[in-house]
């Protein structure tokens, strides 16, 4: 495939932009999110909604949306920069002060927690894949999910999602942050949806500084309609076909 696919559905959740028109206005003219918004998730039991930190509801929902119906047989690829960072720095500075550690916590703050609490409410039991690549987490996923469809998948959903790390770790901070979760339904190249590549460019100027985390300016590369986008390390790019 060359690293091609067709981009078969999305859906996006931030603060203040919740539709897909909302999204679609939003990629012509992006600001960085403000805020923390929580989706209502009702789609998901109560019981297992509240094991989840507003950022796990976020993503939810987007895969939620993104597959209404649950499929058998679609593998999934989960994808985040920092994951679940408050949980776990909640659970450091517990331990910092002498407190005993939550097994309750600790399990809902690994990085694939998020992607086994939407398995467990779905009744999903086919192969997910939990993801962290630094910056460039949307390559990663996508990486891999082009591998699955080239393994015979027929489709891939693909979630990513990242909040604001807290403010002990400001100083490590390299792009701007903001809480946000997209989901993308991928497939084989086909002619009537969108067609998108990923693959290398050598040599190419890495991406330009934009008031956006990268991993939310691919979304609005993939909404927007634009023809190209390069990897903050220059090393990878994103192409639309038609």
């Amino acid at each position: 495939m060359d690293g091609q696919f067709s981009l078969l559905g999305w859906s996006a959740f931030a603060a203040g932009l919740e539709s897909p028109d909302d999204w679609l206005a939003w990629a012509r003219q992006p600001t960085l999110p403000d805020g923390l918004a929580t989706p209502a998730l009702a789609e998901m039991p109560a019981m297992q909604r509240r094991r989840l930190e507003p950022l796990g509801r976020m993503a939810l929902q987007v895969a939620w949306r993104c597959q209404p119906e649950a499929a058998p047989g679609l593998p999934m690829v989960f994808a985040s920069r920092h994951g679940d960072v408050a949980r776990t720095y909640e659970m450091l500075a517990g331990l910092a002060r002498g407190e005993p550690l939550s097994p309750t916590h600790f399990g809902l703050s690994t990085h694939n927690a998020i992607a086994a609490q939407y398995s467990i409410a779905r009744g999903l039991t086919d192969n997910y894949l939990a993801v962290s690549g630094g910056v460039e987490s949307p390559e990663a996923a996508v990486t891999e999910a082009l591998a699955l469809l080239a393994d015979g998948a027929p489709e891939v959903l693909v979630v990513l999602y990242d909040g604001p790390t807290p403010e002990p770790y400001a100083e490590y901070r390299d792009e701007p942050e903001a809480a946000w979760a997209w989901a993308w339904r991928i497939g084989a190249p086909c002619d009537d949806a969108p067609r998108l590549s990923l693959g290398p460019c050598a040599g190419a100027p890495a991406a330009a500084a934009t008031p956006l985390p990268h991993g939310l300016d691919v979304l609005r590369f993939a909404l927007a309609g634009e023809g190209t986008l390069v990897s903050p390390s220059g090393t990878r790019g994103w192409r639309r076909h038609a």
